[in-house]
């Protein structure tokens, strides 16, 4: 089983403000979809909450919510009380999705990390965590790209 994280960062660190992307970036959502469809993805309650409705449970993916409330349940998505249990219960393929608890945690489990950095700057109420000495860059989109949203963006992937 390999365990990875995924997210997308503006210059400043900012993955997220008041429960959405501040950001449109329709690459990146593609991006996202290719990575990690047929794997399992795991996600705190917050960022269960944060997808539209439409695309909840994320199709072609097992499902899997962090929450602490006994009783939550949510058609297609399985219930975990913790990340150790999320992770047991998977079967092949993880991708951590959200949100920055989840993340923090999930960093000693994870053996890659691909993050979408963004040329530019967002306010927000949600970082990224902190990548140290661990984590090393393992391959970079060479330029940045221009979105069809007007932002610019790239790809790095690290490994532990």
């Amino acid at each position: 089983m390999s365990v990875g994280l995924v997210w997308a960062q503006a210059a400043n660190g900012v993955i997220g403000r008041q429960g959405t992307l501040p950001w449109h970036l329709p690459e990146d959502l593609k991006h996202f979809r290719n990575l990690t469809s047929g794997t399992t993805v795991v996600m705190g309650r917050g960022t269960w909450d944060s997808l539209p409705e439409k695309v909840r449970p994320l199709p072609g993916r097992r499902n899997i919510v962090l929450t602490k409330n006994a009783r939550w349940a949510a058609p297609g998505a399985n219930v975990a009380h913790s990340l150790a249990e999320a992770l047991s219960s998977a079967d092949g393929d993880v991708w951590v999705i959200g949100g920055a608890s989840v993340y923090a945690a999930a960093l000693e489990f994870a053996d890659h990390v691909v993050v979408t950095e963004l040329q530019e700057s967002f306010d927000g109420d949600v970082h990224a965590p902190e990548l140290d000495d661990h984590w090393r860059q393992a391959e970079l989109t060479p330029e940045w790209q221009l979105s069809s949203s007007g932002l610019h963006y790239r790809i790095v992937n690290y490994v532990s």
